[in-house]
């Protein structure tokens, strides 16, 4: 995952909510999935070896990761599995997204390219289900984010869940050149609504017209700055993963 956003919500009570309705969530996570399915098989050996913008992660490693998420999400034992692993292996001062996403990679080390793809297929339904059969109960329940301050469940599952796979799917396209998957009525909706949580963390007037089938164009106030920029290159900013300046620096957790 990304570097923290600059605009924590320190208010339990006000924790942080998805900005998009369950059922939309879910549309959204199943087609995240199936994209991500879809660029790892477009892979070649060697691709399977291009580091990332993410520090000591090629490819491969990527992957890895992102097939354990999808495994603790679809399956309670694995998340119960994965938490406790990460709680026991931490070490003073270390993130726990940090170590768990580490645990994520050497569990999945072992498997072959085609059995990393092979698994994110097959798991990728059940994750779904997982996600989205979190009773409402707990999905109003808040959880304090290492530094972003407090979020509510059914934001993380919701709404983090997918953007990581989605901002993934960015680094590899990257580092491969394989051109990313991006369409308005997809990754168009998961742009507008990171554009709409960067808007409501800076709280400033803006013009910000993004370039490509992911893109738009969003306006707040009068006298804003004005961006215009690609839609990947946008979310890499927001992320942490580029150089920003002006609003772009007020970041957005992937």
């Amino acid at each position: 995952m990304s570097a923290p956003p600059t605009s924590p919500t320190t208010d339990r009570a006000h924790a942080r909510r998805p900005g998009i309705d369950r059922q939309v969530a879910r549309r959204l996570a199943t087609t995240e999935y199936d994209r991500v399915g879809d660029l790892l098989e477009r892979l070649t050996p060697e691709q399977w070896a291009t580091p990332t913008d993410c520090p000591g992660w090629d490819v491969r490693a990527m992957a890895g990761h992102m097939l354990g998420m999808m495994q603790a999400v679809a399956s309670r034992r694995e998340l119960v599995r994965q938490v406790a692993a990460t709680l026991r292996a931490r070490g003073s001062g270390e993130l726990m997204i940090d170590v768990l996403t580490a645990l994520q990679v050497r569990r999945n080390a072992s498997m072959t390219p085609e059995e990393v793809v092979a698994e994110v297929r097959r798991t990728a339904l059940r994750a779904v289900r997982g996600r989205m059969s979190l009773p409402d109960v707990l999905r109003r329940q808040s959880m304090p984010e290492e530094k972003d301050g407090w979020w509510t469940f059914a934001y993380l599952i919701d709404v983090i869940f997918t953007r990581d796979p989605f901002m993934h799917r960015i680094d590899i396209s990257r580092a491969t050149g394989i051109p990313m998957a991006a369409t308005p009525q997809h990754e168009g909706v998961i742009v507008d609504d990171v554009v709409r949580e960067w808007a409501d963390r800076h709280g400033s007037a803006f013009v910000l017209e993004l370039i490509g089938p992911a893109g738009g164009r969003w306006q707040e106030g009068e006298d804003g700055e004005r961006i215009s920029m690609d839609a990947s290159e946008f979310c890499r900013a927001v992320s942490g993963r580029a150089p920003a300046t002006g609003l772009l620096t007020t970041q957005v957790p992937f």
